[in-house]
């Protein structure tokens, strides 16, 4: 889960968050970085605030994130 986003040109970077052996685990990667072949977006949630920084002191069912529902463009003829 992406938790912050910093933009700025070549100095952007973004840091992600996951929970590894029960412990939460965070790490920022610069956007721009050789090591990062690709950022692939999985899923939206549907978040009010720009970053997630709140989501470090919850656990279980609280840390979780609705997921936002996006309608799908007809196809067209």
């Amino acid at each position: 889960m992406v938790i912050r986003l910093r933009r700025g040109g070549a100095g952007a970077s973004f840091t992600v968050r996951r929970v590894a052996s029960g412990i939460g685990v965070e790490r920022t990667f610069p956007l721009h970085s050789p090591l990062v072949e690709k950022v692939e977006v999985m899923r939206h949630g549907k978040v009010r605030r720009a970053k997630l920084y709140y989501l470090r002191g919850l656990s279980g069912k609280a840390s979780r994130i609705k997921e936002k529902r996006t309608a799908k463009a007809a196809p067209r003829d």
